[in-house]
């Protein structure tokens, strides 16, 4: 069984939210996987379900973001969960919009959720870093987070969502890189490759121009002391 955990702040001014990325992914999830219905429970909304094979139990915790690590420490004791067996998915500001990475353990980098989250039941569970970029001052990033996304950041979103959403599989699998591969190629598609040239002609032969058969020649004319005296 695996815990797959989205990060927001629940209430209806807060969905558009930049912040709010992780509740957008995992609803995503649920809707395309046929979950079932979101129930109150640990401190959160939490849905069953199963991909590839594998049972997920999906949560959104109803905490507000800086308490996430309540409501996933509540699920994780109750299920006797490792750390290992949970994925959260999250907003990333070190991250420009249409980017995603995976990473296990490690730091917070500011975000209150995911140090909640740490906090109560340590660092080695796995994240999937959602980017929405960096607004460039430090004093700006909370009026940056719980604001909506501009209509082209929300456009990306919308893709990176579906992207992550198709490609869960391989994650719910273990094949983290494989997983981002694919996301990224979702989102960002290579450039389609120009059609190949078609293949020069050899230059055609000119027919060989007919050989001018020489003219009869004239009779000589007689030398002049042989035409007839007039």
């Amino acid at each position: 069984m695996l815990l797959l955990v989205g990060l927001g702040n629940p209430g209806p001014k807060y969905a558009g939210h930049r912040h709010n990325f992780g509740f957008m992914a995992l609803d995503e999830i649920a809707r395309r996987y046929g979950f079932g219905p979101w129930r109150g429970r640990f401190a959160g909304a939490a849905a069953d379900g199963e991909v590839a094979g594998t049972r997920i139990l999906a949560l959104k915790p109803m905490t507000r973001m800086n308490l996430s690590g309540r409501s996933v420490g509540d699920a994780v004791r109750f299920h006797k969960l490792a750390p290992a067996d949970v994925i959260v998915l999250y907003d990333e500001l070190d991250l420009v919009p249409g980017k995603m990475r995976v990473k296990t353990g490690g730091g917070h980098g500011g975000h209150n959720g995911i140090r909640d989250i740490a906090a109560r039941i340590g660092p080695d569970f796995r994240r999937v870093r959602l980017g929405i970029g960096h607004p460039g001052d430090r004093d700006r990033v909370t009026g940056y987070v719980l604001h909506d996304f501009t209509k082209a950041e929300r456009r990306t979103a919308d893709a990176m969502i579906d992207a992550v959403a198709e490609s869960l599989p391989l994650l719910v699998g273990g094949d983290d890189n494989r997983f981002m591969t694919q996301v990224s190629r979702i989102v960002n598609p290579p450039p389609p490759k120009p059609d190949p040239k078609p293949e020069a002609k050899p230059p055609r032969k000119s027919d060989p121009k007919p050989v001018r058969e020489p003219a009869p020649e004239e009779a000589a004319a007689p030398p002049a002391g042989e035409r007839d005296a007039g």
